[in-house]
This record gives C-alpha cells, structure tokens and sequence, in this order.
C-alpha cells in the first residue's frame, strides 16, 4: 500500500490519498513514469481497473481528511451530503452534542478553518486526484475497449466532482459565468501544481472542463460493449444523466430534456412502484430504481467503526447517533404539502409520530426515540431493526429524478403541455395515482417541480443544488427547527451561502491568498419562528 502526499491544495490541501493497488509504483514500490503507465495499463488493462476502483473507493473513504479521534462526520461523500442538505431548509435536526451536522447547520461550517470546510474541499479534490490518476494511466484516446472503459469511468467522475464543486464556491452559473469558481486540476497540469500552485478558474471554464469530460465519456460508453460489474460504475445511462444534471445546472433547458429522456431510455432502472414504497427502501443498489450509488461493504471501515457512517448519523431504524440525536425531520410545511394519497407521505411520521409504513415492532422503536416528522425512508441494513451493520448502499442516481428533470427542460423551453404530461404520468403511475398538475406557465412548472424534487429528493444530498442552481435562499421560518438559533431567512445571493476554501489550501497553494478566497463573513444571525 502506497500514502501520496500532495502539499497543494489543489491536488487535495496536503491530504492523503490510499489504495490498495496503484499505477505509480510496481510491485517493487519503484516509482514510474506518465509514459510507463500507460505501457502497464496497454500490457495489463486489470492494472488501470485497480486505478478505476482506487476512484470509487475514494466516495466512503473514512476518516481521509480528519483524524479519526477528531471527528465522526469524515465518511466521504456521504458526509458532504448530509452538511449539504443540513445547510438548507429541509433536512431538520436538533444541533446538539450527538448531532455532529451541527455545524452545517448554523454555517459555522463556512469559517475557512473548520473541519467541514476541509473536509468539502479534500474529499471531492481526493476523488479528483484519484481520476487523474486514471486519465494519466491509460492516455487521453485508447485503442482497447476496456481501456476506453476505465477512461470513461473517470471522465464522468471527474465531471461530476467538479459540478459539486462549482456549486458549492461560487453562485448559479446563468448568473456569474465570470465570476472565480475552484481551480482545475487535469492530468494536464498536476505534475506542477505541486510547486506553482493553481488559480481558481472562472465558472464557465470550470463548466467547459465538465461538459468536455463528460461529453468525451459519453463518446466512449456510446458503443462500448463492456458491462459494468456494478451499479458503483458508471453506464451509458448513468453518463446521460450527469449530463442532464449538468444541461438542468446550466439553464440549458432543451438538453437537459433530451439527455434525461436518453437517460430512461438507456437504462433497465424503473422507478419504485407504490407498493415497494409502502415499506422503509432506499438501502441497497440491487433496487430496480438505482441507476447509480455508492456500495458499501460490511468489512468496509466505515461500517466497523460502528457508528461513523451514514446510517448512523442518518438513519431511525438502525443503532447510530440518529437514536441520541433526535434523527432528521422534513420540514413540516414540506410535508403538509403532500396529498394523502401520495406514498411518499409515509416517509415521514405524521404528527401523532405515526406512519402507514412501520409494522408494530418498527413503530414502537420510532416512537421511543423520535418526534413528528422523522424520517422513516430510509431502511436499515438488510431490513434488521435496531442493527448496528450499517452497511448500506448509498444512492447517487436514481431513474426518478430522470422523469423530474425531463419535466423541468420540457417546461423551461416552452413545451408546457408536455411538461405536465411528463410530470403527471410519473406521479400517478408511481406515487399518487390522484395526482392533477395546476401550474399552466413554465415558471409555475418550475416551482411545482422544484418541490417535487425536494419531497422525491429529500436526505439523497440533492437539495442544495437546487437552491443554488435556482438561487433560493434558506428560509427555514415555520420549517419546525427545535432550536430557535437555527432558524434562518438567508436572503438569495448572501455570501454565506458559498463554502470557503480551507486555510489550509490558501496556506499551501502560492497560486492563492486570502483576497482569493469567498468573502469572510459572519454566521447567520437567528430571526423570530413562524407557526
């Protein structure tokens, strides 16, 4: 096993990077050349599949950015989305001593030396540094099938870290195209980042670089006869819908419609149907819905840690910090929005702490330790109640959000009709067989798709995208927050709204200083509660 360690903050803060097997040393440890990679990975394609999983392993890599003793939120990926989705308006929790989001959710998680903010940036330059590796070990254009495989696989990751990350340090991109986003680390300029350091590019170009990765990884998956072993893995379908992602984020709103369209139709994933969604899910890749996740192992170290994993800190159903914490609640005007008739409304304890989904055993846990408005989406591992295995999958595509963002392209393009038509097909057939469309113009659909995507969406990590992307604010007024220091009305555009990059980077990088950086400002201040 080979540490690396990257002084530079953009090739990851100084942090570290493990894997198992890597293509910068042979098995003799001895360091190899850019030109030698690409000679191992021609000669022994499994060589550059360790690279490819290097990359996957890097989305629930414990403890990577902060010591073990020092924090419990450091999971990877799943960690950055339960601190996105604590920054907004409907992922509710009490900030207490067990609630380790509390931070995210007073954006203290913003101070430029928090654990959070190191964490934001580390773990998604981590998974950067990881692709990169790949991109360099198998060439930009590879003759082999396989090859062009793997090339496709960190292409699309890639493309996918850099649009969390644009969205995260700097506003919408209609808006601010010029404006200075993250820096932009490829194969083609790591070898000096080290020493030089790297600017931060503005949000167009930071967009070029993800709609040209992902567009060439489109290209390569288009006919490639390879078949993923996993839903870990990125497939023809799955790079459609990150481009779908990527048109929606982009306001380009005709090809977002057609790459979601593509998107269904390229995949063998269908929604969850009524039925299946009267029981807790959302636990494992092997449901149909899934078209993309992270897999989780229960040998993987997040899992024996026990308690630091998303289960944990997320889940009701399974032991973890959820049991003292008081668990997450949806924001209760969220969930008086929801129709009786709609199935989803069984994700979440109505007032009486009660859902249509729990059986008796599951109701009375619920009730020990939870309040109104839990969640009980999400299952626990291997439907055990009260399990500490908390090894489940965790999703980061389904073929749902396809139908929302179809939906959304069609409206905003001026196909209003079809908009609804779209719309109201996928909810009647999989959610709530009454449901009626009222909105008639492309704004009104926005709006109404918008909290569909916040009900369809909710505790997936996907929410704050769309508050950024549709420049929102967080108002959190009447939303049910315990604590009134956590109730917030952040005004669109309030520079708190940006993460900031880490002291730790500024220090490291001589590309960047502090007048570089986000606007230093302070923490929200509370505002009085609406009933």
């Amino acid at each position: 096993m080979k540490t690396k360690y990257i002084v530079s903050a953009c090739a990851f803060s100084a942090l570290t990077l493990n894997s198992c097997v890597d293509l910068d040393t042979f098995p003799e440890d001895k360091i190899i050349t850019s030109d030698q990679k690409e000679e191992v990975a021609e000669n022994d394609p499994s060589k550059a599949e360790a690279g490819v999983n290097a990359v996957f392993t890097q989305f629930s890599s414990y403890a990577s950015i902060i010591t073990e003793s020092e924090r419990h939120n450091d999971i990877g990926y799943p960690g950055l989305m339960l601190f996105m989705d604590s920054n907004g308006a409907d992922f509710v929790s009490d900030d207490n001593g067990y609630n380790w989001m509390g931070n995210s959710l007073t954006f203290d998680d913003r101070i430029f030396t928090a654990y959070e903010c190191r964490m934001m940036w580390g773990v998604m330059y981590n998974q950067i540094y990881a692709a990169n590796n790949v991109v360099t070990s198998v060439g930009e254009n590879p003759d082999d099938p396989t090859l062009q495989f793997y090339l496709a696989q960190a292409l699309a990751t890639r493309a996918f870290n850099y649009w969390v990350l644009a969205q995260n340090y700097q506003f919408n991109y209609t808006s601010h195209k010029s404006s200075p986003c993250v820096p932009i680390i490829t194969e083609q300029n790591a070898a000096t980042v080290s020493t030089e350091g790297c600017t931060r590019s503005t949000v167009e170009e930071v967009y070029m670089q993800i709609m040209n990765d992902i567009n060439k990884a489109i290209g390569f998956l288009e006919n490639s006869t390879i078949k993923r072993r996993d839903k870990r893995y990125i497939d023809f379908a799955v790079a459609y819908g990150l481009r779908a992602r990527i048109n929606l984020t982009m306001g380009n709103w005709s090809d977002a419609a057609k790459d979601a369209e593509n998107a269904i139709n390229n995949t063998s994933a269908t929604p969850y149907t009524i039925n299946e969604l009267k029981r807790p899910a959302f636990d494992t890749s092997t449901d149909n819905a899934w078209m993309w996740g992270i897999l989780i192992a229960e040998s993987d170290r997040v899992v024996t840690t026990g308690i630091c994993n998303f289960p944990s800190h997320m889940g009701s159903l399974n032991y973890g910090y959820a049991w003292y914490s008081g668990g997450r609640q949806i924001n209760k005007e969220l969930y008086k929005s929801i129709p009786e008739t709609d199935v989803r409304k069984g994700w979440w304890l109505n007032e009486d702490v009660a859902s249509p989904n729990l059986n008796e055993e599951e109701k009375e846990l619920v009730e020990y330790y939870f309040g109104p408005y839990t969640q009980v989406k999400f299952a626990p591992y291997n439907d055990e109640l009260e399990t500490s295995t908390n090894a489940c999958d965790i999703p980061l595509m389904r073929v749902e959000e396809m139908y929302l963002i179809k939906a959304e392209g069609e409206a905003m393009s001026g196909n209003v009709t079809g908009a609804k038509a779209t719309l109201e097909s996928f909810l009647r057939d999989y959610r709530d067989p009454e449901y009626t469309c009222k909105a008639s113009s492309p704004e009104a659909m926005q709006e109404e798709i918008y909290r569909q995507r916040r009900i369809e969406l909710w505790g997936e990590g996907m929410n704050w995208f769309d508050v950024m992307r549709l420049n929102k604010g967080v108002d959190r007024r009447g939303a049910g927050y315990p604590n009134a220091s956590s109730v917030f009305n952040i005004q669109p555009g309030d520079p708190i709204l940006l993460w900031r990059i880490p002291e730790k980077e500024i220090q490291a990088n001589p590309a960047l200083s502090n007048e570089d950086n986000n606007e230093a400002v302070p923490v929200p201040s509370p505002v009085p509660d609406i009933e």
